[in-house]
């Protein structure tokens, strides 16, 4: 295939993901295109692209799901390519089709390959031709409560009931008995029609406390496939995920190796050419099992980049240019462990309600081996309609107890008010003996998480951060009217901050 130089590319998508785009495109000398609703107006990714074309109100329909908008932003602004980021159109065969149809390159794989893993029952089909292992399910969508019943006879309970064309737990039923399983495939199909505009759900086995590892892989147009490690995915609340972490700490060197010649296998078998990721089960006896792919950059993608000192983004744009792979499997090289905690807009203590408003007053941590990938700042709104991701936090350290600690580290110098945060409760991981030990599964926070126990510290570190945000601004106000000069003054400001910290 003739390659096809990309000058200027459009990021079908906002907040963190469109500005870690943005700065991989000012690296290769790329023009960016952002593209934002009423909403997102003053965002960050809008003043730092290049260009930025509005594309509708704040609702997601009306704006970065509106494939007409953005294609019309697109040539608008004369853009050679499309990259969707995650999340939205990432993963909707008809816009990469519709991309490829205006003469535009979509960056990502093909519209084939997103129907082939797009849909979960045709996937299965696929990759079991490929000798690919899957968990026991059913061979295509369930409709009728008797066919339903069948399986779980022939299989037992507890089962899975999937939405066909989903993904992030959305139409997704545990069912642990015959009782409970006319009313959960009602919910089920219901959920995934609205969030997939498809009601189909079919029927897995389910696993009991299995693990959740996932493998980064990467095609190109000439057929060359190779894998860059996998990703430990546990720790999870309603089948979302919570902390990610490479490399797993319970795969073995051999295991490692098989589970990352079957994730190629799975992706050759529809022919992928961009950057995906093929996700397992493991279950106690360290059997793996083929759970989906998604066919798109993970929000997680950073811990690789971090271990492996890759551009997932750059090799995307290559890859969607006609390139071919810069290099062979055996040229992949990890160093260390890497850990990545998702920082979100929401109340752990109040059910995971997300909590929308102004960011007051934001911190973020800093120091050695710390990244952060952010898509807003202080006086930035979280809005009602967006997922409430905040950021992305990545701790790299030669050995997992020192990515552990260093993680921990910045978790504890991490300050945001305005909207309740996340971050006590991904203390907490850092801080669990079970997580520390490295062997924990799905049913982590099931198991030893409790919401109450947060409320005491929570509330200590909101006021212990408004405390310290009031005296940075007195100080900085001081300075600015000249009146930090008197040394009495500045001692009275230490003395308080250090009583703030210890926590009197």
């Amino acid at each position: 295939m003739m390659t096809r130089p990309i000058r200027t590319v459009l990021i079908a998508n906002r907040g963190e993901i469109a500005l870690r785009i943005i700065r991989t495109c000012r690296e290769r000398g790329i023009r960016s295109v952002a593209v934002f609703s009423d909403a997102d107006r003053r965002a960050p990714h809008v003043l730092h692209a290049d260009m930025a074309f509005p594309i509708g109100p704040a609702p997601s329909l009306q704006s970065y799901l509106n494939v007409e908008r953005v294609l019309d932003a697109a040539r608008k602004a004369g853009a050679d390519a499309i990259h969707p980021g995650y999340g939205f159109l990432s993963e909707n065969a008809g816009f990469a089709q519709a991309v490829a149809d205006a003469g535009l390159v979509f960056v990502g794989p093909s519209p084939e390959a997103i129907r082939s893993m797009g849909d979960k029952t045709r996937a299965r089909s696929l990759v079991t031709q490929a000798g690919v292992p899957i968990v026991p399910g059913t061979d295509g969508p369930v409709s009728s409560l008797s066919d339903a019943r069948a399986f779980c006879e022939m299989h037992g309970y507890p089962v899975l009931l999937k939405a066909a064309a989903g993904g992030g737990g959305k139409g997704m039923r545990l069912v642990h008995r015959a009782d409970e399983l006319e009313s959960a495939m009602k919910g089920a199909a219901l959920e995934a029609g609205s969030a997939f505009a498809d009601a189909r759900i079919f029927l897995e086995k389910y696993l009991e406390r299995p693990h959740h590892v996932e493998f980064q892989v990467l095609g190109d147009v000439s057929g060359h496939v190779i894998h860059l490690g996998e990703r430990e995915c546990s720790v999870q609340r309603r089948h979302q995920k919570v902390v990610e972490e490479s490399p797993s700490p319970i795969l073995t060197s051999e295991l490692r190796a098989r589970m990352g010649e079957t994730a190629v296998r799975a992706a050759r078998a529809c022919r992928y050419a961009n950057a995906g990721t093929v996700e397992f089960l493991v279950d106690g006896a360290r059997n793996f099992f083929f759970l989906e792919m998604n066919t798109r950059l993970q929000v997680e993608h950073p811990i690789t980049e971090m271990r492996t000192g890759l551009d997932l983004v750059a090799l995307q744009l290559r890859v969607a240019a006609g390139e071919d792979l810069p290099f062979e499997q055996e040229e992949v090289r990890w160093n260390g462990h890497a850990i990545e905690c998702r920082i979100c807009a929401e109340d752990v203590e109040n059910n995971y309600m997300p909590s929308t408003g102004t960011v007051t007053h934001l911190r973020p941590a800093q120091g050695i081996g710390i990244r952060e990938d952010r898509g807003v700042n202080e006086g930035g709104e979280i809005p009602v309609h967006y997922d409430p991701m905040i950021s992305k936090l990545i701790a790299w350290a030669p050995s997992r107890p020192e990515a552990i600690e260093r993680m921990r580290r910045a978790l504890l110098e991490y300050q945001i008010l305005g909207v309740t945060t996340n971050i006590p409760l991904l203390r907490f991981i850092m801080e669990h003996d079970v997580f520390r030990q490295g062997d924990y599964t799905t049913h982590f926070l099931a198991d030893h998480f409790n919401p109450g126990d947060l409320a005491k510290g929570s509330a200590q570190s909101r006021k212990a951060i408004a405390i310290l945000a009031a005296l940075l601004k007195e100080a900085g106000e001081a300075r600015v009217n000249g009146l930090g000069t008197d040394q009495r003054e500045k001692r009275r400001w230490r003395l308080q901050r250090t009583d703030m910290m210890r926590g009197s």
